[in-house]
């Protein structure tokens, strides 16, 4: 439990190094690339014995390393296509919802557990998280020919939280979690790098100090928010799904209330029947554990 709790923390340390990116003007894709950095040498140094990392690309959970840190970049991208075209409630809605992608992996391909209490919480928390993230009395609107970009977010934010997991099960020991970490964001640095360079070449980039520490800011939470939910997800008290639902909802409740006391964010009343609904189904979804 404490390792779920820590990634929560992690996880909503990020949401609130986010909203300082816009009070000071901070240039979020290179502050994300500079952050991929810092999270791979936080990991690296910190919770890797030895420095021969030679062996790396034989460990057989390097390919999913690789393809983990195409998809952190790729949804990023994806996340901010779709903030231009429909708003930054839809990348919300679409990010978190993806929670019921690795819910129902780990229920069908895993046989976890599905009594009724587990699943009301699941229904309850995706309710939860639909309700807390839209900003208007009106709800969301996506225009038709926008629609596939949220879509994608949904896929691509499931399929790397189904693919930690499977990861996780198959390939990685205990003693790796934190170079895998650091591979993923090693490779997701890789492909941001040559972004830059993209934007270089065209005569569009100019790189900020504020970038730069923006980068360092959200680096560090960034590493530990995958680090202890891989960790989570190793341990022996809760399933899969019952982790990564309390793990999705849980983000959202404590990011809200944070920029409720912090940013004085001001909650219509479909948001506080989220926040209600939230904390019914981490309560619904912690009891069917026990």
């Amino acid at each position: 439990m404490i390792y779920l709790l820590l990634s929560i923390l992690s996880s909503t340390i990020i949401f609130v190094v986010f909203r300082l990116y816009k009070k000071f003007g901070v240039n979020t894709l290179q502050a994300i690339i500079v952050n991929y950095f810092v999270a791979c040498t936080v990991g690296f140094f910190g919770y890797i014995d030895g420095s021969d990392f030679s062996h790396v690309p034989s460990e057989n959970w390097f390919p999913g390393a690789l393809m983990l840190g195409a998809l952190f970049i790729t949804v990023f991208n994806l996340a901010a296509i779709t903030t231009q075209k429909s708003g930054l409630s839809v990348v919300a809605v679409a990010t978190k919802m993806s929670v019921a992608i690795p819910v129902f992996c780990g229920i069908f391909l895993y046989n976890e557990s599905t009594g009724i209490l587990k699943i009301i919480g699941i229904l309850l928390a995706l309710v939860a998280v639909y309700l807390t993230s839209i900003k208007t009395k009106d709800g969301i609107s996506i225009k038709a020919k926008n629609l596939i970009f949220p879509l994608l977010v949904f896929i691509g934010s499931g399929i790397i939280d189904t693919s930690l997991k499977y990861l996780e099960t198959s390939y990685v020991s205990s003693t790796d979690v934190g170079l895998f970490s650091s591979t993923i964001f090693a490779t997701a640095g890789s492909i941001g790098i040559m972004v830059l360079a993209f934007q270089a070449l065209k005569g569009s980039l100019k790189i900020t100090y504020k970038n730069i520490l923006g980068g360092i800011a959200l680096g560090i939470p960034n590493y530990y928010s995958i680090y202890f939910l891989v960790m989570a997800l190793r341990s022996n008290g809760m399933e899969s799904s019952t982790i990564f639902t309390i793990n999705h909802v849980a983000i959202v409740t404590v990011s809200t209330l944070t920029g409720i006391l912090i940013f004085k964010e001001k909650l219509i009343p479909k948001n506080w029947i989220g926040l209600a609904l939230a904390v019914i189904s981490i309560i619904l979804v912690a009891n069917s554990a026990i």
